[in-house]
């Protein structure tokens, strides 16, 4: 909640928010939001479920290795892992 006291404007992001301005949010707040028309937050998501982050440690060869493999595939890093991943589970 943003306090104003006489003599000083509050700021967002180093520009001056007016008394007006915030009475303008209350109000909009007050009306209620649908939550379907709110804009999502975060990355998309890569299926149906929520994704899991599995932190790998890696030397600095292994790194190098797929950066470099990355660059060639002209994906990221996490695409790369998903790739090779993905082929080394594939083999029957």
């Amino acid at each position: 909640m943003f306090r104003f006291t006489i003599g000083r404007m509050r700021t967002i992001g180093g520009k001056p928010v007016s008394e007006a301005q915030v009475d303008a949010w209350v109000a909009e707040a007050e009306a209620g939001y649908d939550v379907e028309v709110l804009r999502r937050r975060g990355r998309p998501g890569r299926g149906a479920l929520p994704s899991q982050v599995i932190p790998v440690r890696l030397t600095t060869d292994e790194l190098a290795a797929l950066e470099a493999k990355a660059r060639h595939e002209n994906v990221n890093r996490s695409e790369a892992i998903r790739k090779a991943l993905d082929a080394w589970v594939s083999v029957a």
